[in-house]
């Protein structure tokens, strides 16, 4: 069962994400556990170096869905206690974070899975589209998301 005072934090930044802003955000006296993903630019993709990455979204879509990614988390992982998905739109340069998701609870095992879950069915689901721009003077190329809902695991009995 969720504390009444279960830290959520749902945000769509535009500005560079503070990690260590989620993940205080993300303690509480109950948890032993928290565990956060960062992702972040990376210089390339399929051999192309990458300059930045530029994150749009329609907001009110994006955060209902978010909303609802966290609360489906809590019925699908209900030890856990905190949860919080913060992704930044806009230009991302290189070595930057472009996402966040973190979850806490007593235990590591509960925050690995669920961490894991929630970030691979943000990027299956959450409509967030991404355009990379290129070192090699290369026109900007939107990507879509590779990952499916398939791929996302359920959680152990």
């Amino acid at each position: 069962m969720t504390a009444p005072d279960a830290p959520t934090l749902i945000s769509l930044v535009d500005e560079p994400i503070d990690v260590q802003a989620v993940y205080a955000a993300l303690t509480h006296p109950t948890c032993g556990a928290v565990n956060l993903f960062v992702g972040t630019t990376r210089d390339h993709h399929e051999r192309r170096p990458v300059a930045e990455l530029a994150y749009e979204a329609y907001r009110p879509m994006a955060l209902q869905e978010l909303q609802a990614l966290a609360d489906e988390a809590r019925q699908r992982f209900p030890e856990v206690v905190g949860i919080a998905l913060v992704h930044r739109l806009g230009q991302v340069p290189v070595a930057e974070a472009s996402v966040v998701a973190g979850v806490s609870s007593a235990h590591r095992g509960v925050a690995f899975e669920a961490s894991e879950w929630v970030m691979n069915t943000l990027k299956a689901r959450v409509p967030i589209w991404k355009k990379e721009s290129y070192r090699d003077g290369g026109a900007p190329q939107w990507v879509a998301n590779k990952e499916a809902l398939s791929t996302t695991k359920e959680p152990r009995s």
